[in-house]
C-alpha cells in the first residue's frame, strides 16, 4: 500500500461529490453535515464505509476503492458524500476487505479534528460500516475487521446493517 504526505490512500486535499452539491473537500462536508444536522432536531448517526471492486482496464489491473461519509437522521433520511481512490494493482478478496476497512478508519481519523472543532465533539462516536457479512467468504475475517475498528475506538457494523458501505459507496464503484 503506498503512503503519501497525508495517510495511506487519501491525499491532503480529498474531493469528495454529493449529488446535490457537486466536489467538496473534507471541511466543507463537515460544514454541510453540520447545516443538516440544525435543520431539523432529531437522532442521527454519522457513518463512513468503503467499498471496492477489482477491473481491468486496457490490460492494468485495478482497484476502484470508494470511501462514503453519510449522516443519516433517524427516520428521517439523510445525505452523503463520497470519494473514489485507484490503486493500480488486484487484491485478494481477503486484502480488499481490509484496504476497505482501513480506508475507513483513515478517514474516519482525518475526519475527528474537524469534527471536533465544527460540531463541539457532538459526533466523535462514529460508526465505521464494514463490507462483509456472517454468510459468503467474507464472514472468516469479520471479528479481526470488527477488532480493528472498535480498537480505534469506533463503533463497527457489519452486513446487512452496513449500509453505508454496501449501499452508498457500493454505488460509486
Amino acid at each position: 500500500m503506498r503512503k503519501n504526505s497525508q495517510g495511506y490512500l487519501f491525499g491532503s486535499e480529498v474531493v469528495f461529490q454529493n449529488p446535490t452539491k457537486g466536489k467538496l473537500g473534507l471541511s466543507k462536508v463537515v460544514k454541510e453535515v453540520k447545516k443538516f444536522i440544525e435543520e431539523e432536531e432529531g437522532e442521527y448517526q454519522l457513518i463512513i464505509g468503503s467499498d471496492s471492486h477489482s477491473k481491468r482496464l486496457g490490460g492494468k489491473a485495478q482497484l476502484n476503492l470508494v470511501t462514503a461519509i453519510v449522516i443519516h437522521r433517524q427516520g428521517r433520511g439523510g445525505r452523503y458524500f463520497w470519494t473514489k481512490v485507484v490503486i493500480p494493482r488486484f487484491y485478494s478478496l481477503k486484502e480488499k476487505i481490509y484496504q476497505e476497512t482501513l480506508a475507513s478508519l483513515e478517514m474516519a481519523n482525518r475526519l475527528l479534528p474537524i469534527l471536533k472543532e465544527n460540531l463541539n465533539g457532538e459526533y466523535e462516536q462514529l460508526e465505521i460500516h464494514i463490507d462483509a457479512g456472517g454468510r459468503g467468504p467474507t464472514k472468516t475475517v469479520i471479528k479481526e475487521l470488527i477488532g480493528m475498528v472498535v480498537g480505534n475506538g469506533f463503533r463497527a457494523k457489519t452486513k446487512p446493517d452496513a449500509y453505508g458501505a454496501s449501499v452508498v459507496a457500493d454505488r460509486y464503484t
